[in-house]
């Protein structure tokens, strides 16, 4: 393999050979035509072939090849099914690849304690396969459910369109048992309600694999609810439907989901799933309702008023399971069906306050002028996590440079009107830069400060989610707001 480091096949083969003597041959590659599939995440824009590629079956395995990176001071990129949007299982060019896919046992499901125990490699919606017979679930539910896997949902602090009723990742795992760099294990919470001792279950979730190994999760199943029905209500504007959202919310009401999609979704996304989506409406709000009979009866009828009293011009409701899942199929296939009306699309999350719904989606709209881009816009509402889908074309030269800095500009807005950066996708690489103008220099050394705690030889996922001052003088170069100087407190470099 060629590489413009000219030492790097000898420390490749240094490190395969420490890797050969402590792990069996299955468990490492590093031919060039076998380490190809792991060079990038579902972030594809970014890519970089890894040197070695490990692929553990068991916890001890794992200590082993973090026992030989600790000795040979070599960087660890852990990996889950490589689902993420945010480059955070990018590679490093002379590092190790940990991918936990081959760790993918479901130990025990104990219906009456309502939990999982599982391996980081288990895909989320197994782990509710394999609860049903109990009548119970996993309530999580990222659109990639069907392939990501919960090591990666803990490292993201994965979502789903069923969060702003049931929770995040955080608020449903009880317990992590980590593998730390130093070769100890770990356990993180507890099989109670609460743990002795400092909170690191809620530092570890979300981490990004930056902290340490995940292998193996113990997870909350809540029970399947007895009826679940779906309202999808049309508006004329986008500004009206993301009214509609806070309205629904004000009144006291906590849907099971509560997702957005524009016309430019609903468009994109009704030829390729059929799902009976309204072509005429400027967006369409999913709005569920679960529980008993009696229990969805009434909240369908009081979301439908407010709906109604907040300008929908039409409001259609599931009649069955079957329409329910082709209305929810409709969402969480916004993504591949970008696909069918543009070459390219690059997929921002960030997170605003519901009342900021309309001014966002306003200064999105501005921003598609500024950068004559497209955007289509489809989000969990109810919680204000947006997914902007800025739609490009690769093959045009500056196409992709204009579609960052898109991105990085509904970040920006997003911070300006008291939202974050990010709601589950993670920071990873994408958003690094992003970090700069959401926080300052106390706040990222308060960050590193944590890091060091967990991982003093920086070996892993190093360079991602946490920018050095360097990073930010160097974003800041490029991202002068209203003519101030960026970051003042920052050294220039």
């Amino acid at each position: 393999m060629s590489s413009s480091n000219p030492a790097l096949p000898d420390r490749r083969a240094q490190v395969v050979a420490a890797l050969l003597a402590r792990v069996p041959a299955a468990c490492v590659l590093f031919a060039p035509e076998d380490t190809r599939p792991y060079e990038c995440d579902g972030l594809a824009a970014y890519r970089q072939l890894p040197m070695i590629v490990t692929l553990p079956t068991d916890e001890a395995q794992v200590l082993a090849i973090l026992a030989v990176c600790r000795a040979l001071n070599v960087p660890v990129v852990p990996r889950g099914a490589g689902t993420g949007l945010s480059g955070g299982a990018l590679p490093i060019h002379d590092g190790v690849v940990l991918s936990t896919a081959r760790m993918n046992a479901i130990k025990r499901v104990d219906h009456l304690a309502r939990t999982a125990v599982v391996q980081p490699g288990v895909r989320n919606l197994a782990i509710s396969e394999a609860a049903a017979i109990h009548g119970l679930y996993y309530a999580p539910d990222p659109s990639s459910q069907i392939a990501c896997t919960i090591g990666g949902n803990v490292a993201e602090n994965a979502g789903g369109v069923h969060c702003l009723k049931y929770g995040l990742t955080i608020h449903n795992v009880l317990r992590v048992r980590v593998a730390t760099i130093e070769g100890d294990i770990v356990e993180l919470g507890g099989g109670a309600l609460d743990a002795p001792g400092l909170d690191l279950l809620a530092v570890f979730i979300g981490s990004e694999g930056m902290l340490g190994i995940v292998v193996e999760v113990t997870v909350k199943l809540v029970p399947k609810p007895a009826l679940a029905q779906v309202i999808m209500a049309s508006f004329a504007d986008v500004v009206t439907a993301g009214n509609a959202v806070a309205d629904v919310i004000a009144a006291g009401i906590i849907p099971a989901g509560l997702e957005m999609m524009d016309r430019t979704s609903v468009r994109m996304v009704e030829p390729f799933v059929k799902a009976g989506y309204d072509l005429d409406a400027a967006a369409i709000l999913l709005c569920e309702a679960d529980g008993t009979a009696l229990e969805v009866a009434e909240e369908i009828s009081r979301m439908s008023a407010v709906l109604a009293r907040a300008g929908a011009t039409a409001i259609t409701v599931s009649q069955s399971e079957a329409e329910r899942g082709r209305f929810w199929s409709g969402r969480k296939n916004a993504f591949p069906a970008a696909g069918r009306i543009s070459p390219d699309y690059y997929c921002m999350d960030g997170t605003i306050p519901r009342k900021q719904l309309a001014r966002v989606l306003a200064g999105i709209a501005a921003m598609e002028v500024t950068y004559g881009l497209r955007c289509s816009n489809v989000f969990h509402a109810g919680d204000g996590n947006m997914h902007p889908l800025i739609l490009f074309d690769a093959s045009v030269p500056g196409e992709f440079d204009r579609a960052e800095a898109f991105g990085a500009a509904i970040l920006a807005l997003c911070v300006e009107v008291g939202g974050t950066i990010t709601g589950e996708h993670g920071v990873g690489m994408e958003k690094i830069g992003s970090m700069c103008v959401q926080f300052g220099r106390k706040e990222l050394d308060a960050f590193f400060a944590v890091k060091h705690a967990f991982d003093p030889c920086a070996l892993l996922n190093p360079d991602k989610a946490i920018p050095t001052p360097h990073r930010c003088a160097e974003f800041g170069k490029l991202h002068v707001h209203h003519g101030q100087v960026p970051f003042p407190e920052l050294p220039r470099f």
